[in-house]
């Protein structure tokens, strides 16, 4: 475990410094003047514009640059946001961040059980009428845009409850807007999350199913599992104990990978919706040219990608003892 530990802090560090390299120096090849969008656009004079570029420390080399910036988000200063009023990026971040992160809870409670359990089903019933229903839903489901899956939620299920108190009630549990104030607590932003969450649900549905559906047929398919079945213990039992443990191996990835891009990439989503989470703050950003807070939360979207892997792995060698961390 311990040299395990080590070799992933190592493969940590290293990553976490390539990105930060490609994040820092992309940024700085987009087209635009930061200190000019701070000073006030085209209306800003030559004077403030070569003040703020003095403030930020943009007229140092970009290595120093670079070096400057890494340790200030490490140790925490995030710096001042332009396209929200002066507001500190990592509370603007951090809150944000919890947003997204409650969105990607109600998404994985809904959308891992159900994948799970189409795809078992499906993976027992190879080639039989289960199989083929779900598995003409769930790629009929996936192939749709999330742009077009979100609208057709807030057309049909927002919109299309008619009048009355049943209406009423059901708008509110479902409204066609996730504009929830940022700071609003989990009950609060609730009913918020619902079709957000579901619409990120149906994204996530089809790989996660397809991919426990091939795992439980390939496992199936192995000398152990007739092996156990002519030792005469219970087929129940060898499904729970032995099949369905190594063939959600690689389920696990695939959910680590989601909870990623639940929490840091649901910016279709969250912008259809006009969810206050981690991608509408992303968008806002780039479009107000706002480099500091673009890194903030690029950086923090790597970290959340790293760490996920890392517990992915952990994941791995708990379902499999074959798998060794060391």
């Amino acid at each position: 475990m311990l040299k395990f530990l080590r070799r992933r802090f190592v493969f940590f560090v290293f990553t976490y410094l390539i990105s930060s390299l490609m994040i820092f120096f992309l940024l700085r090849v987009l087209p635009g003047d930061p200190a000019r969008v701070i000073a006030g656009g085209r209306e800003a004079t030559a004077e403030q514009v070569a003040q703020i570029r003095s403030e930020l420390g943009l007229n140092a080399p970009l290595p120093e640059q670079y070096v400057n910036w890494l340790g200030s988000f490490l140790r925490g200063d995030w710096g001042k946001t332009i396209a929200f009023r002066g507001a500190d990026n990592r509370e603007l971040i951090v809150q944000r961040s919890i947003n997204s992160a409650r969105l990607a809870l109600v998404a994985l409670l809904l959308s891992v059980p159900l994948s799970l359990v189409l795809g078992i089903i499906a993976g027992l019933r190879e080639n039989k009428l289960p199989d083929v229903i779900i598995s003409l839903l769930t790629l009929s489901v996936v192939s749709l845009p999330e742009f077009v899956t979100g609208l057709f939620l807030i057309n049909i299920v927002a919109l299309g409850w008619g009048r009355g108190p049943l209406a009423e009630a059901l708008g509110w549990w479902f409204p066609s807007s996730s504009a929830a104030p940022a700071n609003a607590s989990f009950s609060e932003m609730l009913p918020a999350l619902w079709l957000p969450a579901f619409a990120a649900t149906l994204v996530l549905l089809a790989y996660i199913t397809r991919l426990t559906r091939a795992g439980v047929i390939e496992e199936l398919k192995r000398d152990y599992v007739r092996t156990a079945v002519l030792k005469g213990i219970p087929y129940r039992s060898v499904i729970t104990r032995h099949v369905l443990r190594n063939a959600l191996l690689p389920t696990v990835t695939v959910i680590a990978i989601s909870i990623t891009w639940l929490i840091s990439g649901l910016v279709v989503i969250e912008y259809v919706f006009g969810f206050p989470g981690l991608g509408s703050l992303l968008i806002a950003a780039i479009e107000r040219r706002d480099l500091l807070l673009v890194q903030a939360i690029v950086m923090v979207s790597v970290t959340v990608i790293l760490f996920t892997n890392l517990f992915a792995d952990m994941a791995y060698a708990a379902l499999n003892p074959r798998i060794k961390l060391g």
